[in-house]
């Protein structure tokens, strides 16, 4: 099985990192909390074999060779046998990482893997450069504990300072050092009234690192987070949910929904399944020119977390599962991909647990329907189906799609940054920082306008009929 690295960055990262480790120990079947014991048994109740949670046991975590016994049911087994997250926890103030040291899967975090200090600053050019030795070599002590590494999960913001600017500077290193190595980011857009007044500058210069850098971006708006949450607390029976999150409890929900939406990303590579999807065959399959890589996603079903098992049958609640999936109330981004005017470039939905090849056949026929996708990428759909389904579900869908419909992305970050770059505001905490320039403003924004053009040429562009050659 394929084995992945996480790096959080900055205090939205390990947020959501806080969320993602006991959401991950939970569907290999291992107990975090007291309360979850009834949670754990029905999980491995319902896999088929079991053994396919202890032979995937690795994709996340260090395990000693000393350590035969890959069954784990609580910390304390994990502790016991010196098992590790294969986590890297990166920011410039302890707060968040201090939560982690200290909450119940503390033990899982290599304190060798840990990069912190005092106080909180911006990332890229200060301490991007500042770290730079440190930075790689705690990546490097990761990387040579893996024997299949396949991804590194990189986690931030990119409104804030550190998420942003040391989150981006991570993934270039990233680039430089390990090209071959899939960078997936699932990255946090802040919504329209940030908390950080210099946000739209700092979501400017991420977004050209994150075009330029990464193999797929996951962009996650807060505002969806937030819409999610809502209507998700006003379904009866999600009071009482595990709270998994206990560090940082005014994001502990929004957090898990990414968490989620993750751990579905990297099924496939972990557990073995009929049709499954390996995560190299997202970038290739959904990617079809150089940094058209924004991936839209949206999930179904959507819960904060999971209390109870959720057992779907039947060919009704199957199909209600991908009509979910497709509705805005589940998109993990405002933007709408099944808008009039905008084009699917690419697609893929992958399956987890209690669904056949016939139902993702029956249900990709109608999303065909649904949308319009350009002439020379109808066929362009992958399927993915494994046979695990997440803690707490029998069943999930995870789609992914490849829209024209994120240049309203794009364009919302360059409206932004023109409002406060026409005052000249805050500029200057940006110039008297070693390295920057403020023509790199001008260069990114270039950057980002250039590729809403290419989207704009794609959507509006029509079939070419091209007349057989005559034999004379």
């Amino acid at each position: 099985m394929s084995q992945f690295i996480s790096l959080q960055v900055g205090q939205c990262g390990n947020q959501i990192g806080s969320a993602f480790w006991p959401l991950a120990l939970h569907e290999y079947g291992v107990q975090t909390t007291n309360t979850g014991m009834n949670l754990l048994k029905t999980q491995r109740d319902h896999v088929k074999n079991i053994g396919d949670l202890s032979d995937a046991f690795d994709s996340f975590f260090v395990v000693p060779d000393n350590s035969h016994d890959l069954c784990f049911k609580s910390i304390t087994d994990l502790k016991r046998a010196k098992v590790k997250a294969r986590a890297i926890l990166i920011d410039m103030e302890d707060s968040v990482v201090g939560g982690l040291r200290k909450g119940p899967v503390r033990d899982l975090f290599d304190q060798a893997c840990v990069v912190t200090n005092y106080p909180g600053a911006v990332g890229y050019h200060t301490y991007g450069t500042e770290y730079q030795e440190k930075l790689e070599d705690t990546i490097r002590h990761m990387v040579e504990k893996c024997s299949r590494l396949h991804g590194f999960l990189l986690m931030h913001s990119v409104g804030g300072g550190t998420g942003s600017g040391l989150g981006t500077a991570v993934l270039k290193l990233l680039a430089d050092n390990y090209p071959t190595i899939d960078r997936l980011v699932s990255c946090i857009y802040p919504i329209v009234m940030q908390d950080v007044v210099t946000a739209p500058y700092n979501v400017l210069l991420s977004t050209r690192e994150l075009i330029d850098y990464a193999t797929c971006v996951f962009p996650i708006e807060n505002e969806s987070l937030l819409d999610i949450c809502n209507a998700q607390l006003k379904v009866k029976g999600n009071t009482e949910q595990i709270n998994y999150n206990v560090s940082c409890k005014p994001f502990q929900d929004m957090n898990s929904i990414v968490a989620n939406m993750l751990l579905h990303l990297t099924s496939g590579s972990r557990f073995p399944g009929n049709l499954n999807m390996d995560m190299n065959e997202i970038a290739t399959n959904l990617v079809p020119y150089p940094k058209l890589h924004y991936i839209f996603s949206s999930v179904s079903p959507l819960t904060l977390s999971a209390p109870t098992m959720y057992s779907v049958s039947g060919t009704k609640l199957i199909d209600e599962i991908f009509i979910n999936a497709w509705s805005r109330n589940n998109q993990l981004i405002k933007v709408d991909p099944l808008q009039s005017g905008s084009m699917i470039l690419s697609a893929a939905h992958v399956a987890r647990g209690n669904c056949s090849v016939n139902d993702l056949k029956r249900n990709i026929e109608r999303f065909r329907k649904k949308v319009t996708f350009t002439d020379w990428s109808n066929e362009a759909m992958k399927v993915g189906l494994c046979s695990v389904p997440p803690a707490g579900h029998s069943t999930s869908l995870l789609c992914l799609l490849n829209s024209s419909s994120m240049i309203s992305l794009f364009k919302n970050v360059v409206e932004q940054f023109t409002r406060l770059y026409r005052k000249k505001a805050h500029v200057y905490h940006y110039t008297q920082v070693r390295g920057f320039e403020e023509t790199h403003f001008i260069d990114c924004k270039e950057t980002i306008s250039n590729l809403i053009m290419q989207y704009t040429e794609l959507q509006s562009e029509s079939q070419k009929n091209i007349s057989r050659l005559q034999v004379l």
